[in-house]
């Protein structure tokens, strides 16, 4: 049964195995990065239009004003 030669090993394994290969931690990590870069643009331009949106509002003001 060579399947009991295996215990003991699986780090060995996996360092010939992968080697060279991004982990998926370090993936999924990596990944996660560049969402919150790539979300920052979008962020700042919806926070821009409200800005531009409320000044507006404020110039052209209220019902009752004089």
């Amino acid at each position: 049964m060579a399947f009991f030669g295996l215990f003991g090993n699986d780090r060995e394994m996996a360092e010939t195995t992968y080697a060279g290969r991004e982990s998926a931690s370090d993936r999924a990590a990596r990944k996660r990065r560049e969402g919150h870069r790539r979300n920052a643009t979008a962020t700042y331009r919806q926070g821009q239009a409200w800005e531009d949106a409320e000044r507006e509002r404020q110039d052209r003001g209220g019902r009752r004003r004089r």
